[in-house]
């Protein structure tokens, strides 16, 4: 099983490092996220900043922030043994404040973790744009291996959803996904939308 997770995951990386256009073919994916119908209603927003060959989330979180419709949040990496590997949740008001953290991403200052008033509960979050190395049509994802995003998931309410965003490049037929793993609700391409199965299976 896991040499089958480690060959998908290889081949998804070149795929994703290989893809042109990134920066509009984000665009398009990042409208769609817009104009989901869940993420409209939602209030409280988890988005990640993308690195290397990530979609790039950059200018759509920028603008959200801006528009101060919705509470936008950012994850941080908390990376030690006694944290088993979590990720710290931050309401994020203006992009200046944060700094390059673990692998280059974007956070806040260590010195501001778990500050009151920014810190955010998983419980609290009504939607989650979910990076991967790959998807699958039925709302597999396969991450990169740490487990940060799947000791989130695992703490969220029932009915936040969560949708896995990829380039068509990142959809393979299927995620080989273990007990553990967490179907997305739905993942979006730059071509399409696809309805994912979900917790409530």
């Amino acid at each position: 099983m896991f040499q089958s997770k480690a060959s998908q995951r290889r081949a998804a990386y070149d795929a994703r490092n290989a893809q042109v256009n990134k920066e509009k073919l984000s665009q398009i994916i990042c409208t769609s996220v817009l104009e989901h119908q869940a993420y409209q209603q939602a209030h409280t927003v988890l988005w990640y900043l993308h690195c290397r060959s990530e979609v790039c989330t950059f200018q759509t979180v920028q603008a959200e922030i801006l528009r101060q419709d919705k509470k936008i949040v950012i994850p941080y990496c908390i990376k030690d043994v006694q944290s088993n590997n979590q990720l710290g949740l931050w309401h994020v008001q203006d992009l200046a404040e944060l700094v390059a953290g673990t692998w280059g991403i974007l956070e806040p200052p260590k010195a501001r973790w778990g500050e009151a008033g920014r810190e955010v509960p998983p419980e609290a979050l009504d939607f989650i744009v979910t990076p991967g190395v790959a998807f699958d049509k039925s709302g597999g994802r396969l991450g990169n291996g740490a487990g940060y995003y799947d000791r989130l998931l695992a703490n969220v309410r029932k009915n936040t959803f969560l949708l896995g965003i990829g380039f068509d490049c990142q959809l393979i037929e299927q995620v080989c996904m273990q007990d553990y793993d967490i179907y997305m609700d739905a993942v979006v391409s730059e071509s399409a939308i696809y309805q994912g199965k979900g917790r409530l299976i």
